[in-house]
């Protein structure tokens, strides 16, 4: 899971191009691509009409890209996705940069972050870090996902 276990903020800047996290590995299934489907209001055939996805390029229903985008600030960031800093107080997204959605999602697919540390910069009372994403796609050649995601822990 999470590599390594945790990192203390006086040693971020000693972890920067490394890898910091690895999530466990996540299903995508049809169940929760309707769900983020009826909260967004996303309802194009190729997330949830199974019949007419089957008849399109990717040969079945897929993920939405914010969808498989989401899961950075849900499901990976509680399944080891996400680096640990010890002594933590709290941990808010500041943003992203470069977000990129590389491969389609297939229902079904099951899904991990690995997580490098690009940045670390002090600031008054946090430390503002960058990682570097990458949401692969169990047994596939492409991730599904790169971002950048910016969050400032606060000490």
């Amino acid at each position: 899971m999470t590599a390594p276990a945790g990192i203390r903020p006086d040693e971020l800047a000693a972890h920067v191009g490394q890898e910091v996290a690895l999530s466990d590995w996540i299903t995508v299934d049809q169940t929760r691509i309707d769900a983020f489907a009826h909260a967004t209001g996303d309802h194009q055939f190729i997330h949830v009409d199974q019949e007419k996805a089957a008849q399109g390029p990717f040969g079945g229903t897929i993920a939405h890209g914010f969808l498989t985008l989401s899961l950075l600030a849900g499901e990976f960031m509680t399944h080891g996705g996400a680096p640990h800093i010890d002594g933590a107080r709290l941990t808010v997204n500041y943003g992203l940069n470069r977000v990129r959605f590389i491969t389609p999602v297939r229902a079904g697919s099951r899904l991990r972050n690995r997580a490098v540390l690009q940045s670390a910069e002090p600031g008054q009372g946090f430390v503002q870090i960058t990682v570097a994403n990458t949401i692969e796609i169990e047994g596939a050649d492409k991730p599904a996902c790169t971002a950048e995601s910016v969050f400032r822990v606060y000490l």
